[in-house]
């Protein structure tokens, strides 16, 4: 039975007094891309079955390493969480799944969960380990690192954890374990380099041993942070090796925010498709480092030009495409909801943006060497406001025309302010 957050009468309503002005933009943008060779309703088809995951933390405020600022109204459990991610999912319709975050989204009964979640029109993603972190009972510390420590007991109870997230996994219905680990020195001298990787790789293999049948195991790397001066699993070189060594099941993901300063994350994502080993993609955005910032609020083009590459491996390739999509940000000054569906929309555009992309005139001009007319054929695609698509599409699956509006008159916020305890002080995402 179906327990949706928001009533959809209140939502046809909202909507009637924007569908005259959609069908007319709709209309108008067909003409223009027909002059082109284009068919509106197959992009608005394409753009439809296109979704990402929602991640279940970036529905609270997140915080920074000196302080968290709640606001009233946050969830404060993982029931919380599902309502304000089918929020989300009910107004956007492009957000049908939910990560957890382990021990951070712990339940009594996971069975119950995933009913829990599927009245309320939602599934689960990929699961996600947290060694990063010392949790109330913890029998051996991580502060000196998880899969990667000098300690076999520390290793041993982080391989333990992740292997508790699988089986997790398998009552919520997902097929993919994420693992990311904080694991480095910020000492020179404080580890051997290849040492450390070695103890990552072997702590690997035995969790990549417990995946299920159809599971696949996402190794997600970072730069920096909380090991300032080598981090173990630092770069999409080091992910790739990584993932190369554990197996076919074993594949690399990419986190906008976790590469140095203007490298090209375009070009990693067609090396690792090449490789075979492109997993999936977070979505957020970036100006100095891991910002976590909303997708496209900083270089939208760059988002464009990452979907580019995904529609190219697509198109090239189909049998081997199938990454993961999920939103991964850390909302400070906004209402995590409302940046939730900023940034859907923005990454549904760059996706639909992509699909405008003439392959054909690219190529040509590619293999002419013409640098201006291979640039002039991502610039047509990506100067088009493709939000008439977007919006016609998801009002047809029942979402919202405007979602923001919707979200602000349907006083979602203020009532669960009412409702829920409210969240206590703190620093971090949880």
């Amino acid at each position: 039975m179906s327990a949706l957050p928001l009533p959809q009468d209140a939502i046809e309503s909202h909507n009637a007094a924007h569908r005259a002005a959609l069908a007319e933009d709709y209309e108008a943008l067909g003409r223009t891309l027909a002059r082109r060779g284009l068919d509106i309703d197959a992009i608005k088809g394409d753009v439809a079955g296109f979704s990402i995951a929602a991640p279940s933390w970036a529905t609270g405020r997140g915080g920074t390493r000196f302080a968290k600022f709640a606001i009233p109204g946050e969830p404060t459990n993982i029931h919380e969480k599902l309502q304000d991610c089918a929020v989300v999912q009910q107004l956007s319709q492009a957000t049908p799944r939910v990560s957890l975050h382990f021990p951070w989204d712990r339940a009594d009964d996971y069975s119950a969960l995933r009913e829990e979640a599927d009245a309320l029109n939602l599934s689960f993603d990929a699961v996600n380990s947290n060694t990063f972190q010392d949790q109330p009972g913890l029998a051996h510390s991580y502060r000196n690192g998880s899969l990667a420590a000098v300690e076999t007991v520390v290793r041993e109870q982080a391989v333990a954890h992740n292997i508790d997230c699988i089986e997790i996994g398998k009552k919520l219905g997902s097929n993919a374990i994420t693992v990311w680990i904080g694991d480095g020195s910020n000492f020179p001298g404080q580890q051997d380099f290849n040492r450390a990787f070695d103890r990552y790789i072997a702590s690997a293999k035995a969790i990549y041993a417990a995946l299920p049948t159809g599971w696949r195991m996402l190794l997600e790397h970072k730069l920096f942070e909380p090991a300032f001066y080598s981090t173990v699993i630092s770069d999409w070189g080091s992910s790739l090796m990584a993932a190369q060594e554990l197996g076919p099941k074993c594949q690399c993901l990419i986190d906008l925010g976790h590469h140095a300063p203007n490298v090209n994350i375009e070009q990693i994502v067609a090396r690792l498709h090449r490789a075979g080993k492109l997993g999936g993609f977070h979505f957020n955005d970036s100006k100095y480092g891991d910002d976590d910032l909303d997708s496209g609020s900083i270089n939208p083009h760059q988002l464009f030009l990452v979907f580019n590459e995904l529609a190219e491996a697509k198109s090239s390739d189909p049998a081997r495409f199938d990454p993961a999509y999920m939103i991964d940000q850390s909302h400070n000054v906004t209402d995590p909801i409302e940046s939730l569906l900023s940034s859907t929309e923005a990454i549904v555009a760059a996706y639909a943006k992509a699909a405008l992309v003439d392959r054909e005139a690219l190529h040509e001009a590619q293999e002419r060497n013409d640098a201006m007319m291979a640039f002039q054929a991502l610039r047509a695609a990506y100067k088009v406001d493709v939000s008439p698509i977007l919006a016609m599409a998801r009002v047809e699956k029942g979402g919202a025309i405007d979602v923001l509006g919707m979200y602000r008159q349907s006083r979602w916020r203020e009532r669960k302010a009412q409702e829920r305890k409210a969240v206590g002080l703190g620093a971090g995402i949880v």
